[in-house]
């Protein structure tokens, strides 16, 4: 029982987006770089998003920093999170600080939630990690992560781990192809788990990997297999927050059947949202049948996810923390 997430073609929103919108089994919109323009315009996008659904609904953007940045044009411009994370006192406050300033800045855009932070680990192998993690073993992803989530948490933003179990120790690009990892479960939990484990209690969504782990579950990769979402995120590490799948149009899921067919997946598996970008057609589709079908209870998991606005965009940057931030930031 899963709710849609789905994305939009531009600046301004089709009629035929307007009919998903109004939808009540999709509960939010993804935004990416060809729905932004400008601050002033993204929180005008932002809102009529909300008006057209007449009800409560996630807007979230994918913004970590360094090569995914989906805002850009009139706000802060962030180096990838490792080159912040190994700078000198980086564990000291400043990773809290830019924590805080990113999540700010999005609540002020009128996002809920950005897709942050990265938990996997930069192996030096990993095409589509690399820059994006925060730590080159677990203990310093670990260490840097949680500075980045409680200055989220300051600004009044939930936050998302990904991409569960982790997806740094494979060379493939799911966006492209299905990654393997041939590692064993006890290699895995003393490895890439470590951050998701140990941090558990301080985020409130998961992003899984679209990896497959044939040693562990040998059918299925991460985002739809039972054993690792229920089993082993669930049950083993307690967590108790929403399982976004990841991109459903995305090579590394397509590969087990059409759009229905992942998000029954997905949705057997364990996953409160299914996100499904870049492919406006397979909305239709999923739309078009009973395939989605939700429950109230996913649905108050899901609100709860809803940005806390501090401060508009002119009131942050006149603040001395993210003045000084800023400036660390900049080098």
């Amino acid at each position: 029982m899963s709710y849609l997430m789905i994305d939009l073609e531009g600046t301004e929103i089709t009629s035929r987006e307007e009919k998903w919108l109004q939808d009540t089994r999709v509960c939010g919109v993804i935004m990416f770089s060809r729905n932004y323009e400008s601050p002033q315009q993204i929180s005008e996008l932002n809102q009529r998003v909300r008006q057209i659904a007449g009800r409560q609904v996630i807007v979230a953007v994918d913004q970590e920093g360094g090569r995914v940045q989906r805002c850009r044009e009139g706000i802060t411009r962030y180096p990838p999170m490792l080159e912040l994370a190994e700078r000198d006192g980086a564990t000291d406050g400043a990773l809290q600080d830019v924590g805080w300033l990113l999540a700010s800045e999005m609540l002020a855009l009128g996002f809920d939630i950005s897709f942050a932070p990265v938990l996997d680990v930069e192996y030096g192998g990993s095409k589509v990690i690399g820059d994006r993690a925060f730590g080159r073993t677990p203990e310093q992803s670990e260490a840097a992560v949680g500075c980045f989530l409680a200055g989220m948490h300051e600004a009044g933003m939930a936050a998302t781990a990904k991409h569960f179990p982790g997806h740094g120790y494979v060379e493939a690009d799911s966006h492209l192809e299905l990654p393997v990892d041939e590692r064993s479960l006890e290699q895995i939990s003393a490895s890439c788990l470590k951050p998701f484990s140990h941090l558990v209690s301080n985020y409130q969504a998961v992003m899984p990997a679209h990896v497959l782990y044939p040693k562990v579950d040998k059918a299925m990769p991460a985002g739809f297999s039972s054993l690792w979402l229920q089993e082993i995120l669930r049950k083993q590490l307690g967590f108790q927050g929403v399982i976004f799948s990841d991109d459903l149009s995305m090579q590394g899921a397509q590969e087990f059947g059409d759009i229905n067919q992942t998000a029954q997946l997905a949705e057997q598996a364990g996953c409160d949202v299914l996100l499904v970008c870049n492919a406006p057609d397979k909305i239709e589709a999923l739309l078009a049948t009973d395939t989605i079908s939700p429950s109230s209870q996913q649905l108050s998991r899901i609100l709860a996810l809803a940005g806390s606005q501090q401060l508009d965009l002119d009131e942050l940057y006149r603040t001395q923390r993210s003045i000084k931030t800023r400036r660390w930031i900049e080098g």
